[in-house]
């Protein structure tokens, strides 16, 4: 008998050529897991791997609520240029979904050269690309007023997503996707702002210029 991890993988190279030949369009809803189980004579857990892993590759993405899973539309990758990483995003494809305050960890308080345990604010955003799809998720945070700066610093690292990431940006969770460290800075110097900005790896291409 072949083992589950083979007949996964399987399953899910017949869900990507059954896609690729037209079976289901972009924005196509999948049959449920059961349906698909029943069809393919296996365990849900066995098609909930297969579409686990199409996900993983940008076949599939969850929508909505119930996290329905659909086929995705391709998707434009676009460069991320370090040299303009505090550029403004069209206006009409930002929202913001969170704001409130925290209390400063560690690495927050190194980040703004502040005590731990101060309280800051904290700004999230998702931006869209022009079809409406998410494309990066920001997550702002400073202390007191927002103060005006006068140029920033940028470094480029690698996480796992949060829920909170995953379900905006419509990734699994514990993907691995780029970040961006942007920390704003006044005219002394001095960090007034930093953000993390969360970049799925197969929609954006970092450079420097």
């Amino acid at each position: 008998m072949p083992s589950d991890v083979a007949r996964h993988r399987r399953i899910a190279a017949d869900l990507e050529q059954r896609i690729a030949t037209g079976e289901w369009l972009p924005g196509d809803q999948l049959p449920s897991r059961v349906a698909l189980g029943r069809e393919y004579k296996v365990h849900e857990q066995t098609i909930r791997l297969a579409v686990l892993l199409l996900q993983r590759r940008g076949v599939l993405e969850s929508q909505g609520e119930r996290r329905r899973v659909e086929v995705a539309h391709a998707v434009v990758v676009r460069e991320f240029t370090l040299a303009d990483a505090d550029a403004p995003w069209p206006r009409q494809q930002v929202e913001t979904t969170r704001h409130g305050q925290i209390i400063a960890t560690d690495e927050l308080a190194l980040r703004l050269d502040i005590n731990p345990g101060l309280r800051l604010n904290r700004e999230t955003e998702e931006r869209a690309d022009a079809a409406g799809r998410s494309a990066i998720h920001v997550t702002s945070w400073w202390r007191g007023q927002r103060r005006a700066h006068a140029s920033y610093t940028a470094t480029v690292d690698a996480v796992l997503v949060s829920r909170e990431q995953a379900a905006a940006l419509r990734l699994p969770v514990d993907t691995v996707a780029l970040r961006v460290v942007r920390t704003r800075l006044d005219d002394s110097g001095r960090p007034v702002e930093t953000a993390d900005l969360i970049l799925p790896r197969d929609r954006w291409r970092v450079v420097w210029r």
